[in-house]
Formats: C-alpha cells, structure tokens, sequence
C-alpha cells in the first residue's frame, strides 16, 4: 500500500485509507504505535497498553545493562 507525505494544516502526516483503517481495526481517534521493525522501516500497531508497558520495562532494562548488551553484541 503506497502513502503519500503531506501537508495537514501546519504540520506534516500520512492519510491512512479507509482499507488500512479497517485491517489495522482503527476508527478516528485512535492512536497507533509506530515501532521500528530491524530493516529500516516501521510497522504500525494498534494502541496496546501491555505492550507499552512492556515497552518501557525493556528500555529500563537496556539502559542498566547497555555496558553488558554491547560487549555480547560483539
């Protein structure tokens, strides 16, 4: 599905069609996650508390162990 970049008032946003709306199971107001998928780009999410939560509990860990995490990623 190919989405266009445009100007939306004074800021800059993608039109999601009604397709996308549908398989993502969103309506107007919803909110969305955007999470990087490894390969550059991103994935779109619907809003899903646990995994936010979870989310942040992740970044917790990384930031106490990032000294650990980068000497096992060599």
């Amino acid at each position: 599905m190919k989405l266009e970049i445009r100007k939306i008032g004074n800021s800059t946003g993608l039109i999601l069609p009604r397709d996308a709306l549908a398989q993502l199971g969103l309506k107007l107001g919803d909110v969305v996650f955007a999470v990087a998928d490894g390969d550059g780009g991103l994935r779109l999410t619907p809003y899903d508390p646990e995994f936010e939560a979870s989310m942040r509990l992740v970044d917790e860990i990384m930031d106490e162990y990032k000294d650990t995490l980068k000497e096992l990623a060599k």
